[in-house]
């Protein structure tokens, strides 16, 4: 069903899809992460879903063979302290546009998840709500922004274990905010959301 979904732009004469996705809008901590995927032709992957549906050791399987077989991918990350400055929803279109300047060739088309197309980027676009549980390419690029900034925040948990950031990798949950009201925030707190 995701693969269709693609393969109705490509009929249209479309050539190269980048679908682009991000993880860690909600977090009080670490990074959000942008990722833009083009996936070659014939490319299936068995089971691919939202990434937030699939178990972390399906996700990192998935993670790997789209690393490798993918026509080209682009990560962008932006950092704690510039969402502090330019508020979540700025970071995150940030990240998309580094992901997508990243990219080894150029699209035809942009697919992009949730509501909205990127500001600033010429190339065309369009938004589809839930795109990760419809678009191929906008799943993977879900999958690889997830499984990536997981990795960031098992670093992070080495620099501040008092956290748990490798358990609930800054999401708001009750052990995450206990421990904030415990030890106060570090320097990988996002200071302008809602900590406690």
């Amino acid at each position: 069903m995701l693969f269709a979904f693609d393969r109705k732009f490509k009929r249209s004469g479309i050539k190269v899809i980048a679908g682009v996705d991000e993880a860690g809008r909600g977090p009080l901590a670490g990074p959000v992460v942008a990722s833009a995927v083009v996936l070659p032709g014939g490319f299936r992957l068995k089971g691919l879903a939202d990434g937030k549906t699939l178990t972390e050791r399906k996700r990192e399987m998935y993670y790997k063979t789209i690393v490798r077989d993918a026509v080209a991918i682009g990560i962008g990350v932006v950092w704690q302290s510039v969402i502090d400055r330019i508020n979540i929803h700025n970071a995150t279109y940030r990240a998309m546009k580094s992901a997508l300047k990243k990219l080894t060739v150029l699209p035809d088309l942009v697919l992009v998840d949730g509501p909205f197309t990127i500001p600033g980027v010429r190339i065309q676009q369009k938004a589809i709500i839930a795109g990760d549980a419809k678009s191929a390419c906008v799943a993977c690029a879900g999958i690889v922004s997830k499984v990536y900034r997981d990795g960031i925040m098992r670093k992070l948990h080495t620099l501040f274990p008092v956290y748990g950031f490798a358990v609930h990798k800054g999401y708001p949950t009750k052990k995450h905010r206990s421990a904030i009201k415990k030890y106060g925030i570090c320097s990988a707190h996002r200071t302008s959301f809602s900590l406690l």
